[in-house]
């Protein structure tokens, strides 16, 4: 059953009652709801990592709740059982090829099932439907991991979090380090997982062409607080908010405005390539 994610008040502080005491998260309260594509920005140092590692009980919040599913984490949860959890919430890290370990693709992607109780021909019928899924083909099961490119070990890396089923895949700069068309290839395989399994996706990005291309919702975060939230058009809509925040425009928006300052006033500012080329063709008739 796919779960919703809510945060309550949350406040996480490293290494309380210390000199060297830090307040990564103040009073953030969110909802994330089940099947959709959830963008979270903010300049480095807004507290978007600390955030993400809730998001799957890495870490436990210092007060507030956060509630996954039907479950509560609080200060005081106790750090056991906390295993479903993370079989329903998976988090792709930035470089999670880095994780890769094993001597052959299929045993590296079975890991995690059978870590999780299930039986090594489970585990491996669970890591070939993964790896299907991200584009790795049958032939490169048997090869080690450290024989792929760059990209295919990456994706090996993120079929390992498939092989789980999780509810939830949490995306940390999932493109990061990636060519052009690796950034492309990569973010369509996500959008896929999500319009075929209805998986709710996470994107934790500075990219922001990824977040106008394709999140629903986008919390904006900055020292720890929710400074703004709402749909890609109503964040992207205040340029000059958005450049006070140490943040960017989509390219698209950014190709607009120039085309302002000559003269060529679009009927709305757009976010993606596609919405650019339609308004333009709008505008030349």
């Amino acid at each position: 059953m796919a779960l919703d994610i809510d945060f309550k008040k949350v406040e996480h502080v490293y290494q309380p009652n210390s000199p060297f005491e830090f307040r990564a998260l103040i009073d953030v309260s969110l909802s994330i709801k089940k099947g959709s594509v959830t963008a979270i920005i903010g300049h480095t140092g807004s507290g978007k990592s600390t955030l993400l590692q809730h998001l799957n009980a890495l870490i436990k919040p210092t007060s507030g709740i956060v509630q996954i599913g039907k479950r509560e984490i609080s200060a005081k949860t106790n750090n056991k059982n906390l295993k479903a959890i993370r079989q329903k919430v998976g988090i792709v890290f930035q470089f999670s090829e880095a994780q890769l370990f094993e001597e052959t693709v299929l045993k590296d992607v079975a890991f995690g099932p059978q870590n999780f109780g299930f039986s090594k021909e489970e585990a491996k019928d669970k890591a070939r439907i993964a790896l299907k899924q991200v584009g790795i083909v049958e032939k490169l099961f048997n090869r080690s991991p450290f024989e792929l490119s760059g990209g295919q070990m990456r994706c090996v890396a993120i079929a390992g979090i498939l092989a789980m089923n999780p509810d939830v895949l949490v995306l940390d700069e999932p493109t990061t380090g990636l060519d052009p068309k690796g950034k492309i290839e990569m973010m369509a395989m996500f959008q896929r997982l999500h319009q075929k399994y209805g998986t709710t996706l996470v994107l934790v990005t500075h990219l922001m062409d990824d977040v106008a291309g394709f999140a629903d919702f986008v919390y904006v975060l900055e020292k720890g607080r929710m400074v703004k939230s709402g749909p890609p058009a109503a964040i992207f809509a205040d340029p000059s908010w958005l450049k006070k925040k140490q943040l960017d425009l989509p390219t698209a928006a950014k190709f607009s405005l120039k085309l302002q300052k000559k003269g060529v006033n679009l009927a709305e500012l757009p976010l993606t390539i596609e919405d650019l080329a339609a308004q333009l063709t709008t505008y030349l008739k």
